[in-house]
């Protein structure tokens, strides 16, 4: 059987045993088919993974006695936050949410901005999407999901010890991000809407100390350039370690 993992985030390293909501009680019982004794992995969204086995088949709570934690599974040797500004059409940013956690990522702020499509973002339906993406790619951590701010409340915020950037299309002289990517470096990425940030939302970005980047000669949309931010701190980050 093809491995499954259960999102417990509740769960505390030194528990016995641990109840699983209705909802995954639900997919282990009624849809995998499991039942006690079966060997079964949670994960917690903080990089712990707790190996253990059905004590009680329960469809609405099923009881997992725990037998061995693991901490820190695969914790990656940067740290990623990314603020992008959510699409018009909300199936484009969970389709992003849903590669980076797989890809690979700690934090993302949606950044409503002069040119944004959309001023409003669900929080809870992105984090399903999210924590979906992270059992699909067995991880064991969660990335952070922030509420929705304006860009300009965004940039007041303190970020001393990262490295900021900012992709934009307008003219000017900028930089490749893969060539400013450093081993086990913080990044932070602003990534515009589709009607990009206007002149004036730049030049706050820049009086902030973030970086000009460019992600390559196409014009990219919104997702897709947050995405393409996300894979190369990943492949430049592994370069760096080499």
């Amino acid at each position: 059987m093809t491995q499954q993992l259960f999102y417990t985030p509740d769960i505390r390293p030194h528990d016995p045993s641990h109840v699983l909501s209705e909802e995954e009680s639900k997919h282990a019982i009624r849809v995998l088919r499991l039942s006690a004794g079966h060997p079964i992995q949670l994960v917690d969204g903080r990089g712990g993974v707790y190996f253990g086995r059905i004590a009680d088949a329960n469809p609405k709570r099923t009881v997992i006695a725990i037998e061995t934690f693991k901490a820190d599974h695969e914790n990656r040797a940067y740290y990623l936050h990314i603020a992008v500004a959510p699409t018009k059409n909300i199936d484009r940013i969970e389709w992003f949410l849903e590669k980076a956690t797989e890809v690979g990522i700690d934090e993302i702020t949606p950044i409503i901005c002069e040119h944004s499509e959309r001023k409003e973002v669900k929080s809870e339906r992105l984090l399903k999407v999210m924590v979906a993406a992270m059992k699909q790619s067995l991880k064991a951590y969660l990335p952070k999901l922030n509420e929705a701010v304006k860009l300009s409340d965004f940039l007041r915020r303190q970020e001393t010890e990262a490295r900021k950037f900012i992709a934009h299309c307008a003219e000017g002289e900028k930089t490749y991000l893969t060539d400013r990517i450093e081993a086990q470096g913080r990044y932070v990425i602003l990534i515009g809407p589709e009607g990009d940030f206007s002149p004036s939302e730049i030049d706050a970005a820049l009086d902030a100390g973030y970086v000009p980047i460019t992600l390559g000669s196409s014009r990219l949309r919104t997702e897709t350039a947050a995405l393409m931010a996300c894979m190369e701190v990943a492949v430049g980050n592994r370069r760096a370690l080499r």
